[in-house]
């Protein structure tokens, strides 16, 4: 990614300078100094195997570790320094680079730390007489692998259990660590006559300067439980064991990895975290406006100030936390990683990405500069002119023409401030919309959107509301469970009332719609993560407040997935359709990120599923109340998102059963085909799923391994889990209803369908398998599966010993659905829907042989005007019932949509009694008296 701003690449110019880097005093003296040592490195890019073959070779010359160490430490930067600033070392080279240095340095202390410990008082066992691994977390840049070229490390250390030593002097594991701890100080941390190899700094473990310097994984787990704070889940995203370095000891690692992982990602949405990052983040500006104070210098820090490096920083670590519970494919401790993982999982504006990952490279170079220049650890300009030209020259950003620079006119720097301002802009501005919602930290609030507003129950504030709203929220503020929330937490409901009544005011959304969001948060008394979300978020309530009022049903799947009023905040909301490869492609890659995890649990996956099931049927349902799709284009999404639901969880659930050693074959040779309405395309919201399942595989355990994998299969698609309900799944329709097996060979599938043998199927299936298809599985099945159906569709049959049977079959499902006198059933009424589906079955059933235009599963509307264009309708029957068909689902929808009856007063049907007979004359053509 770069930056938005066309500037002449960074060191462009610098190569053109034969030693770029020779203006650095730092540099000046390690090439005093040590001007005979220079040499032994190797030319070019310095990796681990010169690292420690300079270290031992420094220890041979006759230093001892500490200062082997600490020489080592200087060459290397002055290798990095000439490389970066002549241009021939990108940022990720310099910062993996220090970060190879802080791990290979740590490790051979560790080692000799250990060494030296087990001399005096024998090596660490736990009871069983194992060794007890020690680990040295890194944190922040290091963990990141993100160092800086005169940074400060942060570290924790960590050993896996007590237990003694067996040495002499046996010591306890917190005593024996210590003094690895402290060892490590003197060997890394020490400023000598060598300098440091680098600052360490421990502010960060468990209760911070004032815990142990060492903590067992059990006083972790017992802090992360009891006292871990929301900024240290910022902090412990980015740790990583840095040493030691042997395979043994870090695998024995994935410890640790269970104990962090779920204390930085909840699996929960999670906007509680705002709050604690804003108060962070202020004292940090605070902090930087402190120091600034009478030195103007100071001001122009590129890591604390506004819009420097440490907001873009919070940017992306504040959205990994917030969703990284659920999106594990965003976990990365890496900055410009996760700004481009953000983009792909929608979490982030791309072209927003991709500028502030171009502002995060900009900064970051002008920070390596800073500390070239003294080895410093600063993050502030220069106020020497001569400095200034230097950084600008090795960014590439000199002045290329006479231009006047206000306050600089005697230098060339003019262009690197002029970048410095645009990219702190840029990045305070997207900073300032993620956590303050688009205005400034400490700027005014709009009345009632910040501060704390009245009582919940104060009479002043419940005035100040609109009927119907102020009956809802005095009704709800008198509940005991709202009088016995904390006080903070009713005036955050307060809050939430005062921004829904400014709703209204401003004829955004009306009262009645309001009302509805009181009971609306009402479930969610104990779920603050939702409320603090919509505090946080304003433009999501908005949004919320809106689709309340247009539909009721939108509420009861709020209240039943209340997760996803996330998607509200999502701008590409209204704009897109459902995309079914690019929603596979989305959950593989979570399902690669799960197991990357080591978090690729059955109860993960249900979940996983189930959020992103929920989430789309949202966002669909958000377009449809919109107005931006029809029926149609809802039904036809809704049952794209059943059918890519379906292949992922084929491919998840016999990847399990692989895993498990469960299953014959790397990919099954399996099936779904679809029935009813996810068959016709015409899925609506909640509609059950009507599948058979097939398997086309001539393996002797294919029967047993296809029928173990599909009663495994059914509870990933029926389960309810703390996520929700995915789908009901009815069977009925296989072979045999209810008693017959769950999953078929394609054979025994086609031989049933066929009438070969003595078990054979009703007409009713035949009928069913009119609008059957292939969904989901393997594709090699769809075109059998096809023939199967056209050969079933084609048969001869009798026509009047056919049309009893339709007969017979409809008058048994109006018995099952009786409608009241006078009223209309959109569905069930003669004219109603399904006497138009049972005329259409016929017709294909009698004519498909004559007519194969009738086989294809194009959908009832299209097969209407096909029939009658083959004269089997007289002149425009076929098209009236089509064009009826479409209106009585359109008005059956709208009615689920406001959770209205859909049988309606026959007199009060308006243009509908129309329709209605326009089915009643298809059937009448179909099925003369």
């Amino acid at each position: 990614m770069g930056s938005g701003a066309e500037v002449s690449p960074l060191n462009a110019g610098a190569a053109e300078c034969e030693d770029a880097a020779a203006h650095s005093r730092f540099v000046q003296r390690i090439r005093r100094r040590y001007a005979a040592e220079l040499a032994l490195l190797p030319p070019g890019a310095p990796d681990e195997a010169a690292l420690r073959a300079l270290v031992r070779t420094l220890e041979r010359q006759g230093r001892p570790l500490p200062a082997a160490l600490r020489v080592a430490r200087q060459l290397w930067l002055e290798r990095l320094a000439t490389l970066d600033c002549a241009g021939q070392l990108p940022l990720a080279g310099v910062t993996s680079a220090m970060t190879l240095l802080a791990e290979v340095t740590l490790d051979i202390a560790v080692q000799a730390a250990r060494t030296e410990l087990a001399e005096r008082h024998g090596r660490l066992r736990n009871a069983e007489g194992q060794e007890v691994a020690f680990w040295v977390l890194g944190m922040g840049k290091l963990g990141a692998r993100e160092l800086n070229v005169s940074s400060d490390i942060d570290l924790i250390y960590v050993y896996e259990e007590d237990g003694d030593s067996d040495g002499p002097v046996s010591l306890s594991a917190a005593e024996y660590f210590g003094r690895v701890a402290k060892r490590l100080t003197t060997l890394i941390g020490d400023v000598t006559e060598d300098g440091q190899v680098f600052r360490m700094d421990l502010a960060l473990r468990p209760n911070g300067n004032s815990g142990p310097p060492a903590c067992s994984l059990a006083a972790l787990e017992t802090y992360f439980y009891a006292q871990g704070r929301e900024w240290e889940r910022l902090a412990w995203l980015k740790s990583r064991v840095v040493a030691p370095r042997d395979p043994d000891t870090l695998k024995r690692a994935q410890q640790l990895s269970q104990l962090v992982t779920p204390f930085v990602y909840r699996r929960y949405l999670d906007y509680s975290v705002f709050e604690g990052l804003r108060q962070i983040h202020r004292m940090i500006r605070e902090e930087a406006q402190r120091r600034a104070a009478g030195r103007p210098e100071r001001a122009n820090d590129v890591k604390l100030s506004r819009g420097g490096i440490r907001e873009i920083e919070f940017i992306v670590q504040l959205l990994q936390v917030v969703r990284g519970g659920q999106f594990p494919e965003i976990r990365t401790r890496s900055t410009l990683k996760a700004l481009d993982r953000l983009a792909a999982a929608g979490l982030m504006k791309p072209e927003a990405a991709r500028l502030l990952a171009g502002d995060y490279e900009f900064l970051r170079q002008v920070e390596h500069r800073i500390q070239y220049l003294d080895d410093q650890q600063t993050h502030c300009l220069p106020g020497a002119i001569e400095d200034l030209r230097w950084i600008a020259q090795t960014l590439g950003l000199q002045r290329t023409e006479a231009k006047p620079c206000q306050g600089f006119e005697e230098h060339a720097s003019c262009p690197l401030f002029e970048r410095l301002c645009e990219t702190r802009e840029r990045v305070a501005a997207e900073f300032d919309a993620l956590l303050h919602e688009g205005r400034a930290p400490g700027g005014p609030c709009k009345p009632g959107s910040c501060g704390a507003p009245a009582s919940l129950t104060s009479e002043d504030f419940l005035a100040a509301l609109p009927e119907p709203l102020q009956a809802a929220v005095r009704a709800f503020a008198q509940q005991p469970r709202v009088q016995g929330l904390k006080e903070t937490a009713q005036q955050r409901l307060a809050q939430l009332f005062q921004r829904a009544a400014q709703q209204v005011a401003q004829g955004h959304c009306e009262a009645a719609a309001a009302a509805r969001f009181v009971d609306w948060v009402e479930p969610l008394l104990r779920r603050e993560a939702y409320l603090a979300l919509l505090i946080e978020r304003p433009a999501v309530l908005t949004r919320l407040l809106r689709l309340l009022g247009l539909a009721r049903w939108p509420m009861r799947y709020l209240m039943q997935h209340p997760g996803v009023i996330d998607e509200l905040a999502d701008v590409r909301l209204l704009h897109e359709r459902f995309e079914p490869a690019a929603f596979r492609q989305e959950l593989a890659e979570r399902h690669e990120a799960w197991v990357r995890a080591g978090e690729d649990d059955e109860e993960s996956l249900l979940d996983a599923l189930r959020r992103a099931h929920h989430a789309e049927v949202f966002r669909t349902l958000v377009r449809d109340v919109e107005g931006c799709i029809t029926v149609e284009e809802v039904a036809d999404d809704l049952s794209a998102l059943a059918d890519a639901l379906l292949q992922t969880a084929i491919d998840w659930c016999w990847a399990r059963q692989l895993k498990l050693g469960k299953a014959h074959r790397a990919q099954p040779r399996f099936a779904v085909i679809a029935y009813g309405k996810l068959g016709g395309k015409e899925l609506g919201y909640g509609s059950d799923l009507d599948v058979v399942f097939l398997y086309d595989d001539e393996d002797e355990a294919a029967p047993e391994a296809y029928g173990n994998f599909v009663r495994k299969l059914v509870p990933w698609l029926t389960l309810q889990t703390r996520a929700g309900g995915l789908f009901d799944i009815d069977t009925a329709l296989r072979p045999n209803g209810n008693s017959g097996l769950l999953v078929s060979s394609l054979k025994s599938f086609a031989a049933y369908q066929e009438g070969r043998g003595s078990n054979t199927a009703w007409t009713w299936e035949h009928q069913a398998i009119t609008r059957a298809r292939w969904c989901a599985g393997d594709a090699a099945l769809e075109a059998p599966f096809e023939a199967v159906r056209q050969g079933v569709m084609q048969a001869a049959r009798e026509p009047a010993a056919l049309k009893a049977e339709v007969l017979a079959m409809r008058e048994k499902l109006r018995q099952a659905h009786p409608v009241r006198a006078g009223r209309f059933d959109l569905k069930h009424s003669p004219g109603g829907m399904l006497d138009a589906e049972f005329a259409l079955q016929a017709l294909q059933l009698l004519h498909s042989a004559a007519h194969p235009e009738l086989i294809p599963n194009k959908g009832l509307i299209a097969l209407l005007q096909r029939a009658e264009a083959a004269g089997l309708l007289g002149p425009g029957i076929g098209r009236a019932a089509a064009d009826a068909y479409r209106e009585l689902r359109r008005a059956q929808h709208r009615l689920r949509l406001d959770e209205q009856p859909t049988h309606l007063d026959e007199a009060a049907l308006g243009e509908l009694a129309g329709h209605r007979d326009a089915v009643r004359a298809l059937w009448a053509a179909v099925f003369p008296a």
